[in-house]
């Protein structure tokens, strides 16, 4: 019970760190609105120079609608666990976290809950509704916001275990700026997070759905608007099933890596 009694103090912890610095989730706000309005007119114009208004089954609103919601998902997920990892290395401060009672991959996990629930409220919920408000209803509003949220939550582990895949490597090289960078254009890029999977070529299409990016983005959204055959149950099963086994995997080999990882750390100056 003790336990338990951590987890909602971190995640209470990391809401009021979060809160705390307003002017950076203002100006993420703001980058997002930029980051929108290209992919806005990239996309108007991509649509302008196909001659037709359906490309690869997606409409152009499809489209927006599907990315729209993307980037909020992504600043929903996001977490900057490989860039912590290194500057604690660097500094030294990764054998404090070592100590603590807590072991430090759930200590992350539970760290990080706090930014989640905050970013959630604020990018998501409202963007949500901006789009079902404009589109006048074009995001079926149901049962599905549910399973979303089921199948948002195996996002979110799915993403942590992918950081924690990749944050140990720091403890080979003490730096993975580089390999960070490859790390989130690979994510972004096969998850259909940059581009919906639709536009993808048949045969990459079919290679990209066995791999655990789709689960991150593509997986909920589908989700969530009822694509795919999501709409019943023998179509949601088998999506909700490739998250949950993704889960299972990358956690038993996160936690492989990270047990032969962490016995090579160093120290700077001792």
């Amino acid at each position: 019970m003790k336990s338990l009694k951590r987890f909602p103090a971190l995640t209470k912890a990391g809401v009021v760190e979060s809160l705390q610095f307003r002017l950076g989730t203002a100006v993420t706000l703001f980058a997002n609105l930029i980051y929108l309005a290209l992919v806005y007119f990239l996309w108007k114009a991509i649509y302008a120079s196909s001659g037709t208004d359906v490309v690869n089954g997606m409409t152009f609103y499809d489209t927006m609608i599907y990315l729209i919601l993307a980037t909020a998902i992504f600043n929903f997920l996001e977490m900057f666990i490989v860039w912590d990892m290194s500057r604690a290395i660097q500094s030294g401060e990764i054998i404090m976290h070592l100590l603590k009672p807590m072991k430090y991959r759930k200590y992350t996990f539970w760290s990080y809950s706090g930014s989640h629930v905050v970013m959630f409220l604020l990018t998501f919920v409202p963007t949500f509704i901006v789009v079902v408000v404009v589109t006048k209803g074009a995001i079926p509003v149901g049962w599905n916001l549910l399973t979303f949220m089921v199948s948002l939550l195996l996002a979110l582990i799915i993403n942590f275990n992918i950081e924690m895949l990749v944050a140990p490597i720091c403890l080979y090289t003490e730096s993975t700026w580089g390999i960070n960078i490859v790390k989130e254009t690979i994510v972004l890029l096969l998850s259909g997070a940059s581009i919906p999977l639709a536009f993808f070529p048949e045969g990459f299409r079919k290679v990209v759905e066995y791999l655990p990016f789709r689960a991150v983005y593509d997986i909920p959204l589908t989700v969530l608007l009822k694509k795919n055959g999501t709409d019943s149950f023998g179509g949601l099963l088998p999506a909700l099933g490739i998250q949950l086994i993704w889960c299972v995997v990358l956690t038993i080999l996160g936690n492989l890596f990270w047990n032969h990882a962490v016995k090579r750390i160093t120290v700077n100056g001792g």
